[in-house]
C-alpha cells in the first residue's frame, strides 16, 4: 500500500511540476502582443478543460505509445506507461494552472509593466523580470487547489495500468471482502495527502501575499 501511494505521490510532483512549466508558458502566450499566441493559447485552455481527463490518459497510452511508439526513453510497459500518465496529467492540469497563473497576472498594475517598457525592457523581460514573480506570489493559494485535485486525478492513471494507489483498491475489492474498510482506508490516504498540502500553501499564500 504504501508503494502505491508513493507512485501516487511521484505522479503527482512529476506532473505538478511538467503542468506549472507548460501553464506558464500559456499563461505568457496568452498575454503576449502576439494575435497567434494568444489564440493558440486561448483555443488550448478551452479545449483541453472540456476533455475529460481519461480519454486523455488513454490516448497517451494508445495512441502516442502504442500506435507512435513513443516512449519518453522508457524501458519497459509499466515504465512507459507511467511516462505516459505524467505526461497526460501535466496537458490536462497546465490548462488550469495557465488560468491560475494569468488571473494572477492581471492583478499586477498596468502601470509597473508601462514603466518597465519605458526603460527599455522587452516583453519577455517585463513578464519574467517584473510581472511573474507578484503574479505567482498572488496565485499561491489557486495553484494549492489545482495540486489538490491533481493528486486526486492520478487515480485516473490506473485505466492505463499505472500502479498507483486506485488500481491498487481496486485489485483489493475485487479479491477481499472488506469493501467497506478497504475503501475508508484509502479515501484516509488520500486526505492525509492533500489536507497537509492544503493548509501549508494557503499559509505560505498569505504570507507571501504583495501588499497593494
Amino acid at each position: 500500500m504504501l508503494g502505491a501511494f508513493w507512485v501516487t505521490v511521484k505522479l503527482t510532483l512529476l506532473s505538478g511540476a511538467g503542468s506549472l512549466v507548460l501553464g506558464t508558458v500559456l499563461a505568457a502566450m496568452r498575454v503576449s502582443p502576439v494575435p497567434l499566441m494568444r489564440g493558440f493559447a486561448t483555443a488550448y485552455v478551452n479545449i483541453v478543460r472540456n476533455i475529460p481527463l481519461t480519454v486523455i490518459i488513454v490516448f497517451t497510452s494508445l495512441g502516442l505509445a502504442d500506435t507512435f511508439r513513443l516512449t519518453l526513453g522508457g524501458d519497459d510497459v509499466k515504465d512507459i506507461a507511467f511516462r505516459m500518465a505524467v505526461l497526460g496529467l501535466s496537458v490536462y492540469t497546465a490548462a488550469f494552472v495557465c488560468e491560475s497563473v494569468r488571473s494572477g497576472i492581471n492583478t499586477v498594475p498596468v502601470g509597473q509593466a508601462e514603466a518597465a517598457r519605458a526603460l527599455g525592457l522587452n516583453f519577455t523581460q517585463v513578464l519574467s523580470l517584473i510581472v511573474l514573480p507578484q503574479a505567482f506570489r498572488t496565485v499561491i493559494a489557486p495553484l494549492a487547489n489545482v495540486l489538490i485535485a491533481l493528486t486526486k486525478n492520478t487515480t485516473v492513471a490506473a485505466a492505463i495500468g499505472v500502479g498507483e494507489a486506485a488500481l491498487l483498491m481496486k485489485e483489493m475489492v475485487e479479491n477481499e471482502a472488506q469493501l467497506v474498510l478497504i475503501t475508508a482506508v484509502f479515501a484516509f490516504g488520500f486526505v492525509i495527502l492533500t489536507l497537509p498540502t492544503g493548509l501549508l500553501l494557503g499559509w505560505l499564500g498569505k504570507r507571501l501575499a504583495v501588499k497593494r
